[in-house]
């Protein structure tokens, strides 16, 4: 067994243990980590099959940006796990079966593209062109309404997370910036006139002078 062939079977062992804890990690955020681990071994993978750009851009844009995104949405919404957990076996078959088929769709996919015919050797050109410059072309020219289609489902997936952010809570209190925008300085500012009030001294008897409780001295 040659170093690549080593390489891959641990690249493949880690990510397979990942996949599995990211499904059964009771802590969302947990989860979220053995993703990140998952995202990370098969950039290994794609490395060891000498896909560097999309291996970069998975760990740029999946690990960097998504991932991050999607751990600070799971602290802000402080989703109640063991709520969602109560439910869990009643709904097992349906996703059971789900979960079936999509393994036969992938199967099915995966046994058809391995018997395709071998690509065509490349040209000196594309060679020099590089695998980032191809993959660009073919996807802006072949591939241009998937990439259209996947853009819109991008933005639909920022503005649903929008959306659940920016709900309404009676607890929080809310200004509105356009009524502090028009508030003048009469609104600001109130001028109160007050009547001092001065406090009279009490009537002082004097030293020498006291006060007799009897008759004549």
């Amino acid at each position: 067994m040659d170093t690549l062939s080593a390489l891959f079977y641990v690249f493949s062992a880690v990510l397979l243990f990942a996949s599995f804890r990211v499904i059964t990690a009771r802590s969302t955020v947990h989860a979220a980590l053995f993703l990140v681990l998952a995202f990370f071994n098969a950039a290994g993978v794609w490395m060891l099959l000498q896909a560097e750009f999309l291996a970069i851009a998975l760990v740029l844009v999946y690990v960097g940006a998504v991932m991050v995104l999607f751990l600070f949405v799971v602290m802000m919404l402080d989703v109640n796990v063991d709520a969602m957990r109560q439910n869990f076996w009643k709904h097992f078959p349906v996703a059971g079966l789900v979960g079936v088929l999509i393994a036969l769709e992938m199967a099915l996919v995966l046994m058809t593209g391995f018997g395709v015919r071998e690509a065509p050797a490349a040209t000196p050109e594309a060679i020099e062109m590089g695998n980032t410059k191809l993959l660009g072309i073919e996807m802006y020219t072949n591939y241009i309404y998937p990439l259209q289609v996947a853009a819109v489902l991008l933005l639909v997936a920022i503005i649903a997370a929008i959306a659940l952010t920016l709900r309404r809570r009676k607890d929080s209190r809310y200004i509105d910036p356009a009524d502090q925008v028009r508030v003048t300085k009469a609104q600001r500012l109130r001028v109160l006139q007050i009547k001092p009030v001065v406090d009279t001294p009490a009537a002082s008897t004097p030293s020498g002078d006291e006060p007799t409780s009897g008759g004549k001295a």
